[in-house]
């Protein structure tokens, strides 16, 4: 299971897995607890794979920086979401040094860390999807030209 398919719904604390396709909606199961919720056109719903942090050349996705923190760790889970702000802006540096600090605010670096503690406790641990489907769309159109 891949980013692709994992949820931040605005209001709902934690991650939820997309389970199914419902006629107004979808049906999320929490990646904490596996109850599941029904989620509509109301809720203001994220797909982690869609998020991208600002640095000062490009927007670089989630999944990246998560698979930086994730070699950067050795696997096991970062700093805690509740250290203190320069500890959390001298963490996201190290993982991602040229992030654009003006634009991404320590709330954001919070949100990304306490993400992947979230996932990683969870046994989630394949990120690099987008970089995968990146080099294989530019494997495959090289073999066209």
């Amino acid at each position: 299971m891949g980013l692709e398919k994992i949820l931040s719904i605005s209001g709902k604390p934690g991650l939820y897995e997309l389970s199914a396709q419902t006629r107004g909606g979808f049906i999320a199961k929490s990646i904490i607890d596996q109850k599941k919720i029904a989620v509509n056109v109301r809720h203001n719903v994220s797909l982690l794979s869609e998020i991208a942090i600002y640095t000062y050349t490009e927007e670089v996705p989630l999944g990246t920086i998560f698979q930086k923190m994730f070699e950067k760790e050795a696997g096991k889970e970062a700093i805690s979401a509740k250290a203190s702000k320069k500890e959390l802006e001298a963490y996201f540096s190290e993982v991602l040094p040229d992030y654009d600090a003006e634009r991404v605010y320590q709330s954001d670096i919070k949100k990304v860390i306490q993400w992947y503690n979230l996932l990683v406790k969870n046994g989630f641990t394949e990120f690099s999807v987008e970089e995968k489907a990146t080099s294989e769309e530019k494997a495959s159109s090289e073999e066209e030209e």
